[in-house]
C-alpha cells in the first residue's frame, strides 16, 4: 500500500472481531511508532502494548470516549517523557502506528490522553516512570466490518496559497 492510500484509507475502527492480533504485527505497530520525527531527536516516547483482556477492560472503563476498547484484542499506551515538545512527538509517534494498522488491514482508533481525567490512573496502572505524560491509548483489533470512508472538507476548502 502507498503512503497516501493509507492516509485516504485511515479511518476510527471502533468494533472489532474476537480473532487476536499476533505479536510480530503489534511489534511493527510499535516499530512504525518509534520512528515518528521527534523535536530535537529526542525521541521521549515509550510504548505500552496491552493484550490482557481484564487490562484492556479496565482501560475501557475508566475512559468514557474509549468504551469500545471492551472489543479491541490490544491496545498501544503511549507515554512521553515530559518534555518541551511531548504532546507533538507523541502525536507523531500515535499517527504512525495508526497508519501501519491500516497497511495490515488492522483497525484501530486513537483515544485522547494527556488533558483527560484519566490520564494519571492510566499511567498508574502500568506503571509509568515519574515525570511521564500519557498522549494516546490506540485500541488494535481486526475490523469487524470493512470501515466506512470518513468525510473530510475539500481540499479547496483548505488549501490557501501566500495567506488566506
Amino acid at each position: 500500500m502507498d503512503t497516501f492510500q493509507a492516509i485516504t484509507s485511515r479511518t476510527s475502527v471502533r468494533e472489532y472481531t474476537d480473532k487476536a492480533v499476533p505479536r510480530p504485527l503489534l511489534e511493527k505497530l510499535v516499530d512504525a511508532g518509534r520512528m515518528a520525527p521527534s523535536a530535537r531527536a529526542v525521541e521521549p516516547w515509550e510504548f505500552v502494548v496491552i493484550t490482557d483482556r481484564a487490562k484492556i477492560d479496565k482501560i475501557a472503563a475508566i475512559a468514557p470516549n474509549g468504551k469500545f476498547l471492551d472489543s479491541a484484542q490490544a491496545a498501544i499506551i503511549v507515554i512521553c517523557a515530559e518534555t518541551k515538545y511531548f504532546i507533538e512527538d507523541g502525536c507523531a509517534a500515535t499517527e504512525n502506528i495508526l497508519l501501519q494498522a491500516v497497511d495490515l488491514g488492522l483497525g484501530a482508533c486513537w483515544v485522547a490522553g494527556d488533558k483527560k481525567p484519566y490520564a494519571e490512573k492510566v499511567l498508574m496502572m502500568f506503571n509509568a516512570p515519574a515525570g511521564t505524560k500519557l498522549v494516546s491509548i490506540i485500541s488494535i483489533g481486526w475490523p469487524k466490518q470493512k470501515p466506512s470512508h470518513r468525510r473530510n472538507r475539500p481540499l479547496k476548502d483548505v488549501l490557501h496559497w501566500e495567506g488566506f
